[in-house]
């Protein structure tokens, strides 16, 4: 199933966007949301993720955020300029005791193992996404990683028969 789209919001590359970032959820989701609580805390990780890690290669680079949901999941997607040296990861090594270096493994246990990458272009950097299950009816990680790579193919698909990219 296609997930509908809640909302999509740009924000400037900057520590100030993650506070905004979470506010967009709550109005989005409204605060009566079973999952509010959920979105936010892994929206507020990406975000801060992208400002922190993204290259900043023109003055004003601005971060996207996407919310969608479908019956079983609420997705989000994190779009930033990219890095040419770094690329999104989990830590190896133990790290809960360290002030950093824990956002996406936080993300990684809300969402049960459904997140992952994409690279938009060159130009355009890159999309960390992720899939927070709203129910016990919710694709595994596998399956969920699995239909989010072929809706990344049908969009690029589309965009090459557009004549767009």
């Amino acid at each position: 199933m296609e997930p509908k789209k809640l909302g999509e919001v740009f924000l400037v590359s900057s520590q100030e966007s993650v506070r905004r970032a979470r506010g967009e959820v709550r109005g989005l989701l409204g605060t009566d949301h079973p999952l509010l609580e959920d979105v936010v805390q892994v929206v507020s990780e990406l975000v801060a993720n992208a400002v922190e890690h993204a290259d900043r290669r023109w003055q004003g680079d601005m971060v996207g955020l996407a919310l969608m949901e479908t019956p079983d999941l609420v997705y989000v997607e994190v779009s930033d300029p990219g890095s040419l040296f770094s690329a999104p990861y989990i830590p190896e090594e133990e790290v809960s005791m360290a002030e950093n270096g824990r956002g996406l493994l936080i993300v990684n246990r809300i969402c049960g193992g459904r997140w992952g990458t994409r690279r938009r272009s060159e130009r355009l950097g890159r999309t960390v996404w992720c899939a927070v299950p709203r129910t016990e009816q919710a694709p595994s990680a596998e399956e969920t990683i699995r239909a989010e790579r072929d809706r990344a193919i049908g969009r690029t698909e589309r965009s090459v028969g557009d004549g767009r990219m």
